[in-house]
């Protein structure tokens, strides 16, 4: 059996690894920490890795908010948002066709 390179060996490892700045949020009540929707209301605690141990970042208030800054997401612009549309006017979706997928009509 070869050896592998320890190079690739350190490689492998660092992308298994946690990534410093990562966030995290955990329940601040009572008892043994559970699933986040099992008490919505209760307040958090956001966590950050600094690479070598979580470290606390900021309270929050409740399960949304944790949420709200664990995916934050970068503000957009309005020429970036897509504007939502329904199905093409004028036409059903669901109307007979002769697309090749369709069955033969008998």
């Amino acid at each position: 059996m070869t050896e592998e390179p320890l190079e690739r060996w350190a490689a492998r490892r660092q992308g298994r690894l946690r990534k410093p700045g990562e966030l995290t949020a955990i329940t601040l009540g009572t008892g043994p920490q559970r699933a986040a929707h099992v008490d919505p209301d209760a307040p958090r605690l956001i966590l950050e890795w600094d690479g070598f141990a979580w470290q606390p970042l900021m309270p929050v208030e409740n399960y949304a908010a944790a949420r709200r800054v664990l995916n934050l997401q970068p503000e957009s612009t309005p020429a970036d948002e897509a504007e939502v549309t329904g199905p093409v006017k004028g036409r059903n979706p669901l109307a007979p066709g002769t697309g090749r997928h369709r069955k033969p009509r008998s």
